[in-house]
């Protein structure tokens, strides 16, 4: 289906301080994923290391939380997985189904579904 970015803003609680992050619309990716570093500085803790297996069918874990992010204005929770220092932020399908978005990948984004 393609990728494509999206400006995202994110935050520790409803009630923010709120950063911007550019995040890579993946339809493929289930969950949002945000580098450590972003979580960390915003005052997100982790509430448990969570099995995944990878689409190239590696088994691992990583540490999953709750976070608030704001697309065009709207605020939802949301499950976000840990990633590494060097990840790209990702926004995923889980996420995007709980904003009820879909992706136009002809012209590159967000739709009302």
């Amino acid at each position: 289906m393609g990728t494509f970015s999206q400006t995202i803003e994110i935050a520790s609680s409803p009630g923010g301080p709120y950063e911007t992050v550019d995040a890579l619309v993946d339809s493929g990716a289930t969950y949002m994923l945000l580098p450590k570093t972003i979580l960390q500085r915003l005052g997100v803790r982790p509430l448990r290391k969570q099995p995944f297996i990878l689409a190239n069918g590696t088994r691992t874990e990583y540490e999953i939380s709750i976070v608030w992010v704001r697309i065009d204005s709207e605020e939802r929770p949301t499950v976000c997985i840990w990633g590494e220092v060097d990840s790209k932020p990702l926004l995923g399908a889980y996420t995007l189904e709980g904003f009820l978005l879909g992706i136009d990948p002809v012209n590159k984004r967000l739709v009302p579904v």
